[in-house]
């Protein structure tokens, strides 16, 4: 039975995706320092847990001894907000933690590294939807550490034959998303909406996203495992929808008549944004399968169930 290491396996993303590797019979191993994952989320599954920081140099001969086969790297700083505030922070976790990955892996054999990018590298895109031959132009310091991540793959791969694949999500949304912590917007608004609370909408609202379903996004790292190797892929839906309107949409879910509070629009942020993920689909055989509709109803009674506890 192969061994995959998911870093950060106990947070939103990486929860999703533990268990989806289980479903596939794999061997799972999980690293992560808790700062933002939640045992909660894991708890009951049948796998080796390790509670330890990547920024941490004892890391590497943690991994060294869990000698996985695969690594799912997503142990990050997720922020772009605080990635403009405190950007050592950012690249400490984000750049220095992924060079311990790295490392590792290159002193364990390790087959292949799937590694959690994101749209911001694009910057603000110069045609929509984006697709990977867009040019790089990161408009914070997170876009920037994922974007420098990705060249040390690159590197690693010509130095070490640590084959990659690099996934660039779009933004991810669904249950277990931490709407205190790096929460998107999906995840604010639910826990908002769901406790009658108005939420604030930063600038005019008329900003573009493209919402992909964490459960895609698992699905998506999975068959990165095995596809073609040495690659980099947007996972995304493909459409994008203004933040009004996935409000508007929230709101006939939870049957609410709450109105938003308007702010200044946040350093940093993109206006619109949506990723192509043709190419995706062939290379991984894979296509996103949850309609937005039905993601936000299993966010919301994710939510609720959670107030209610």
């Amino acid at each position: 039975m192969e061994k995959v290491l998911v870093t950060g396996g106990s947070g939103f993303i990486g929860s999703h995706i533990t268990e989806q590797l289980l479903k596939e019979h794999y061997q799972v191993a999980v690293l992560d320092n808790l700062t933002t994952g939640h045992l909660s989320n894991i708890e009951g599954l049948p796998i080796d847990f390790y509670q330890e920081d990547i920024t941490h140099p004892e890391a590497i001969e943690v991994i060294k001894s869990i000698n996985p086969d695969y690594i799912i790297h997503l142990a990050a700083q997720v922020s772009v907000a605080e990635s403009v505030s405190d950007f050592l922070n950012d690249e400490n976790i984000n750049i220095r933690g992924s060079l311990h990955v790295i490392k590792a892996a290159s002193e364990c054999g390790v087959k292949k590294i799937v590694f959690a990018s994101s749209a911001a590298v694009y910057g603000n895109p110069d045609y929509l939807p984006v697709d990977t031959r867009h040019q790089t132009n990161p408009g914070s310091p997170y876009g920037l550490t994922k974007l420098t991540v990705e060249n040390y793959l690159k590197l690693a791969y010509d130095l070490y034959g640590i084959e990659y694949c690099v996934l660039r999500y779009s933004n991810v949304y669904g249950p277990r998303q931490d709407a205190k912590g790096e929460g998107g917007v999906v995840s604010i608004f639910s826990d908002l909406l769901t406790s009658g609370t108005a939420p604030v909408i930063f600038g005019d609202g008329e900003q573009s996203r493209d919402f992909i379903y964490v459960g895609d996004v698992a699905s998506a790292n999975i068959q990165a495992l095995k596809a073609q190797s040495n690659v980099c892929l947007n996972v995304s839906n493909g459409f994008s929808i203004t933040v009004n309107e996935l409000f508007a949409e929230m709101k006939k879910v939870t049957n609410s008549t709450i109105s938003p509070i308007y702010q200044d629009e946040r350093p940093g942020d993109i206006r619109h944004s949506t990723l192509s993920n043709e190419e995706t689909k062939k290379i991984l055989n894979w296509e996103p399968k949850i309609p937005l509709g039905e993601g936000l109803e299993k966010t919301i009674s994710y939510y609720k169930k959670e107030m209610n506890t």
